[in-house]
């Protein structure tokens, strides 16, 4: 009988969620950088191998939210978590290891089995990863960054999954929409190429996207909260979006496996990250009780 599931990956930001969860895939599907907070939204990876198959969630990092968005972020993770049929609690090694309840803020026991994952491995002095394992012996210890160890977890995480047919067809490898994807790598450019608080106030939205035609024609509206976020962005005599706009169509190309033409420009819609009805527009769920 196969196998099959959905195996929620939670952890703090900068935790390497999106790198375990592209290591796995064996693709790019979610968008990587050293600035926390990169991933909002729950980013689902399909990897099947011989009669297993496990739904991967990638989620954004437990915080403790200040405004919509982040309360958003949070829920997304939540619900996630409690969608589990496994649950990888990625953790940094180098950093102090925390319960994930505790993490998470949450009273209640977690329903499905959980598995320490203590990702960065490869950062760590010998002498230190020894004794990690000497503390943590269920841990499984792992660079997602390198690789090694993903596939043990790979095993563990198959023990673990319920006997189910598959919930996909075996050669699919995500869920959602090329628009979607390619949303992401835009943002992802920006957050690569811009500083201080102005990544965080980025939302990417497709405005147009025509795939019938070479190159494909896709317009892009990247939307920032303030006027002054507008001027960074767009740069002196417009060099910066110039460069961010080469530079993700570069990214766009090698997903789709075709020219494109990305048509990019920015918009200010005033304090977004803090209006629900804002939120709903990118795709977000804000709770009731935090959604102004």
């Amino acid at each position: 009988m196969p196998k099959a599931g959905i195996v929620t990956v939670v952890g703090k930001p900068n935790a390497g969620k999106s790198t375990l969860l592209n290591r796995i895939i064996g693709q790019k599907l979610s968008i990587v950088s050293p600035k926390p907070q990169s991933t909002r939204d729950r980013i689902v990876g399909i990897h099947t191998s011989g009669d297993v198959q496990a739904i991967i969630f990638d989620t954004p990092g437990l915080l403790n939210p200040k405004y919509p968005l982040q309360h958003a972020m949070r829920a997304a993770a939540l619900a996630a978590l409690a969608d589990a049929d496994v649950v990888l609690y990625l953790v940094d090694a180098t950093e102090p290891i925390e319960p994930l309840n505790a993490v998470a803020r949450i009273d209640e026991p977690i329903r499905a089995p959980t598995i320490i994952v203590l990702n960065k491995t490869d950062l760590l002095p010998a002498l230190r990863r020894e004794s990690i394992k000497a503390e943590y012996p269920d841990a499984q210890l792992i660079s997602a960054a390198t690789g090694d160890g993903v596939d043990d977890l790979l095993v563990r995480v198959a023990a673990l999954l319920p006997e189910s047919p598959f919930l996909y067809p075996d050669d699919e490898i995500a869920t959602q929409s090329v628009r979607f994807f390619v949303s992401e790598l835009i943002r992802e450019t920006a957050l690569e190429q811009l500083d201080d608080e102005v990544p965080y106030s980025v939302a990417c939205e497709i405005e147009e996207y025509r795939e019938a035609q070479s190159p494909v024609y896709i317009r892009a509206v990247l939307h920032v909260e303030r006027e002054s976020q507008k001027r960074i962005l767009i740069g002196a005599g417009g060099q910066r979006i110039r460069a961010i706009g080469r530079a993700a169509r570069e990214k766009i190309e090698a997903f789709v496996g075709t020219p494109t033409y990305l048509d990019l420009w920015v918009k200010v819609l005033p304090n977004w990250r803090r209006k629900a009805h804002m939120l709903q527009r990118f795709g977000y769920t804000v709770p009731e009780d935090h959604s102004s």
